[in-house]
C-alpha cells in the first residue's frame, strides 16, 4: 500500500447556514481523504485568516498554483512534512496569504487520505490501536447571543453534559431527550415559540437568561430520573461579543445591564453556584487572562473554565495561560490555528498541563465528520458537537460507529470533574 499523493482537487460547496465554503479532495496511488471547511460565527481575534483576500475564489487559485503542485508526489502519511510545506508556501504568521480555512482543508484531507490508503479508521491511523476512549457530548440546547436572532438571550449557549453516562450511546440519546424536554417547556413558557432553531440545531426563544437556566434545570432534573444517572449543564458566555472596549464593560442587551470586570467575575460566580454549572466557556474577552486566572482559582477544579476565544487553539496563547493558571480547559478547533500538526502541539501542551480538552464543532459546519476522529485521537475528555442539527448529528452518529467497531474495548474516558 502506497500514501503517494497523485492528485489534488479544491472546489467550492456551502456550509450550514448556506456560506461558501472550501473542500479539498487529496488522491494518494491507494486512497482518498475529503475535508471541507468549517466558519464560526463569533471568532477570536487571534484565529488564522480564513481566506486570502477574504475571497474563496482566490484561495482555490492559490491553491492550484501554489500549494497542489508541490503536493504531488509527496508521502501522506507524514503528517508533519505536509502541514509544514503549508507554512512554507504561506509565509505568514496566520495564513493570510493561503488562507488558514485552505490549510485546514488540505491538511485534514491528507491525514484521511493517509488513513484510506493503509484502511484503518482516521482516530487509529492518529492514535493507534490503542486508542480507545470515547468522549463525552457536550449538546448546545438554547441559542441566544451571536447564535441567534431575534429577542433570545445575551449568553450566546446554553449547553448539556450527561457526566454519568456509561456509553456515548446513552450520553448522545439524554442529550437528545434534553433537547425535546426542553423544546416542550419553551413551548409552554415562551410567547410566540414556534420551534425556531439557530445554526447548531439549538432553539431559539424569547426567554431571558434567567428564565433559560430555570427551564433547563427543570429538564435536567426529569433528564436525570429518566436516563438513571447524573446530568448537568454550562454556559458559553462568548464574552468577547458583549465585550464594549470604548465603555469597558460587558453590555448585556437584553437585560439592558452593565458590568465591568469585577462585576462580570462576581455575576459568574453567582450563576455557578445557583445552577451547579459544570462548565463555563469565555467568561470574559479574549485578552483578559487576568480574570479567568482569579475565576479559576476561586472555583478550582469543581468547574470546568474553558477558553475559546481566549486560546484559539495557539500554543503561544496556551502557554501563556498556563504560566498563570487562566483556565482549566480549552477548546479544540483545529481551523483556527489551521494544520492537524499545530493543532497537536496544542493539544499536547494542554495534555501535559492538566488542562480537559474539547474538541468543537463550528457554527457554519459542514457534514464532515473528522472531529468525531479527532477527538478520540487527541483523547479529549469532551467533544462539542451540537445535537440534532444534520452536520451535528452526522458526528454524535460517527461516534455511535466507532463505539460499535470498538465493541468490547469501547469506553467512555474519564472526565476529571
Amino acid at each position: 500500500m502506497s500514501a503517494i499523493i497523485r492528485k489534488a482537487v479544491a472546489r467550492k460547496i456551502f456550509n450550514a447556514r448556506g456560506e461558501e465554503t472550501l473542500e479539498v479532495d487529496i488522491i494518494t496511488e491507494t486512497g482518498f481523504g475529503r475535508a471541507s471547511a468549517p466558519a464560526g460565527a463569533s471568532r477570536g481575534r487571534s484565529e488564522v485568516v480564513y481566506y486570502p483576500e477574504g475571497s474563496v475564489d482566490q484561495a482555490i487559485r492559490r491553491f492550484r498554483e501554489l500549494i497542489a503542485p508541490e503536493l504531488i508526489g509527496m508521502d501522506a502519511s507524514n503528517q508533519g512534512n505536509i502541514d509544514r510545506l503549508l507554512h512554507e508556501i504561506d509565509e505568514s504568521e496566520n495564513f493570510s496569504n493561503i488562507g488558514g480555512e485552505t490549510a485546514y482543508a488540505v491538511s485534514l484531507a491528507t491525514v484521511k487520505a493517509a488513513s484510506n490508503s493503509f484502511k484503518v479508521p482516521l482516530f487509529q491511523h492518529l492514535a493507534g490501536y490503542l486508542a480507545c476512549e470515547l468522549p463525552y457530548p457536550l449538546g448546545v440546547v438554547l441559542s441566544g447571543g451571536e447564535h441567534a436572532r431575534g429577542k433570545t438571550p445575551d449568553i450566546q449557549e446554553f449547553l448539556v453534559l450527561p457526566v454519568k453516562a456509561t456509553s456515548f450511546f446513552d450520553a448522545a440519546r439524554a442529550n437528545v431527550l434534553f433537547h425535546k424536554r426542553i423544546g416542550a417547556l419553551l413551548a409552554k413558557k415562551s410567547t410566540g415559540f414556534v420551534g425556531g432553531r439557530g445554526d447548531e440545531g439549538a432553539w431559539l426563544a424569547n426567554v431571558s437568561s434567567e428564565e433559560a437556566f430555570e427551564i433547563i434545570s427543570k429538564a435536567c432534573d426529569e433528564v436525570c430520573e429518566q436516563m438513571g444517572f447524573e446530568c448537568r449543564f454550562g454556559i458559553d458566555m462568548a464574552a468577547t461579543s458583549l465585550w464594549n472596549r470604548k465603555e469597558n464593560c460587558y453590555v448585556y442587551t437584553r437585560e439592558k445591564k452593565k458590568r465591568g470586570s469585577e462585576e462580570q467575575l462576581e455575576y459568574v460566580l453567582e450563576l455557578i453556584e445557583k445552577y451547579k454549572l459544570i462548565y463555563v466557556e469565555d467568561p470574559f474577552h479574549d485578552e483578559d487572562f487576568e480574570s479567568f486566572a482569579e475565576l479559576t482559582k476561586k472555583v478550582g477544579n469543581s468547574v470546568l473554565v474553558c477558553g475559546d476565544d481566549l486560546f484559539v487553539t495557539n500554543r503561544a496563547r496556551l502557554e501563556h495561560g498556563i504560566k498563570i493558571c487562566a483556565a482549566n480547559s480549552l477548546i479544540i478547533k483545529v481551523n483556527q490555528v489551521g494544520t492537524v500538526t499545530d493543532a497537536w502541539n496544542t493539544v499536547m501542551l494542554a495534555r501535559n498541563a492538566r488542562y480537559v480538552r474539547v474538541v468543537s464543532h463550528r457554527s457554519g459546519d459542514t457534514n464532515d465528520t473528522h472531529i468525531a476522529h479527532l477527538a478520540m485521537a487527541f483523547r479529549a475528555p469532551m467533544i462539542k458537537a451540537g445535537i440534532v442539527e444534520g452536520s451535528r448529528i452526522a458526528k454524535i452518529d460517527a461516534l455511535i460507529r466507532i463505539e460499535e467497531a470498538l465493541g468490547d474495548r469501547a469506553r467512555m474516558i474519564n472526565l476529571p470533574i
